[in-house]
């Protein structure tokens, strides 16, 4: 269509300049760590987003690691105010016994908990927007500066970032499961019967 030749020729410009090529290298998910399973490569992509997609891989890659990030975060999250709160009637266990599902109608309001929490993710998307618009390449997804925590040698940079990525996937799936059954349960951690 005209719209995706108008895309790839907008897309060439901006990869020039990152060094990641603008057409397939043949290999799935563009050769990225990430498909490795426990018993052998495990190619999952349904819809074809790798081979449809290819040239927008390194957005695809940076929000995968972007969501299994929070989800990881909010993870915690879920469970920590279970167990631990912050000073102050509002937020005391009497005034939300239920953290999850009180916690979001209590606290909520004009400039209350959830503006807040909207306002300080806007700030740091905003932050990091500037890579994320740069199409950076496929090997640095995700990096923000923080390499100085990272392995020495490549094959242990290689695992790090499968953990991290095996994490998220599984993390933001522990977050869908965790709110459904908070929602089915309406009880505090760990969310039974």
């Amino acid at each position: 269509s005209t719209a995706r030749q108008g895309m790839r020729r907008d897309l060439s410009v901006a990869y020039e300049d990152s060094g990641v090529e603008l057409y397939s290298n043949g290999k799935f998910a563009e050769g990225l760590v990430g498909a490795e399973g426990a018993w052998g490569r495990y190619e999952f992509d349904p819809l074809g987003f790798t081979k449809n997609c290819h040239e927008l891989m390194p957005w695809f890659r940076e929000a995968e690691l972007k969501h299994g990030r929070i989800c990881m975060l909010a993870y915690v999250g879920l469970v920590v105010p279970d167990f631990v709160r912050i000073p102050g009637e509002r937020y005391s266990f009497e005034a939300c016994p239920n953290s999850i599902i009180d916690g979001h109608n209590n606290l909520n309001g004009a400039v209350g908990v959830n503006f807040q929490i909207l306002f300080w993710i806007g700030i740091v998307e905003f932050c990091c927007a500037k890579k994320v618009f740069e199409w950076n390449s496929l090997e640095v997804a995700g990096d923000y500066g923080l390499s100085s925590l990272m392995p020495k040698d490549e094959e242990g940079q290689k695992m790090i970032r499968l953990k991290e990525l095996k994490n998220g996937r599984l993390a933001m799936m522990a977050v869908a499961g965790a709110l459904t059954q908070a929602q089915l349960t309406q009880h505090p951690f760990p969310w039974l019967f």
